[in-house]
């Protein structure tokens, strides 16, 4: 059966300030001090709003930010992009697509044997599903990407170009 994720309002109102700051306004957390950036469990990453898988440990990297990096997302679906001119400069901001939650930037600058991308997470912006609790939370489909698979195929070449996200005005968000 599928799951319906959905911009979820009670949840939206359990969130603490620094969720709701990040999530809902667009804000940035704290380099170096948050939640996830140094996390080493293995396991998922949902939105923090409507539950939605985005990330999995096996994706993550230390890209020395000070933030949750990521290579890709779980299910691309999941995320869209968007043209973000905020603070003087141009960037992809990603958000969750059912959520809507503000979740952080994709860079180019990420390692290339794995695609070249950089998701920078915040991590209020994210929970936190480890690996033994995945069934348990709904999310055992998942449980496929720690298992052992065969390396010998090649990683999609997946860089940005402008097609990657809405250069609308309505595409643009803060």
């Amino acid at each position: 059966m599928p799951h319906e994720y959905r911009n979820d309002p009670d949840a939206i109102a359990r969130l603490t300030p620094e969720q709701y700051r990040v999530t809902q306004e667009s804000g940035t957390e704290s380099r170096f001090r948050n939640e996830f950036w140094k996390h080493e469990e293995p396991g998922i990453y949902v939105d923090v709003v409507s539950g939605e898988p985005l990330f999995a440990s096996v994706a993550k990297f230390d890209s020395r930010s000070g933030w949750p990096s990521f290579t890709a997302p779980i299910e691309s679906g999941n995320v869209v992009q968007n043209r973000d001119a905020s603070h003087g400069m141009i960037r992809i901001e990603v958000r969750s697509k059912h959520g809507d939650s503000h979740l952080g930037h994709v860079f180019d600058d990420g390692p290339a044997e794995a695609g070249g991308l950089r998701y920078c997470i915040n991590s209020a912006a994210l929970r936190f599903i480890g690996l033994d609790d995945l069934e348990r939370q709904g999310y055992a489909e998942y449980r496929k990407l720690f298992e052992p698979h065969d390396e010998t195929t090649e990683p999609d070449d997946t860089r940005l170009d402008d097609t990657d996200f809405d250069n609308t005005d309505e595409g643009a968000r803060r």
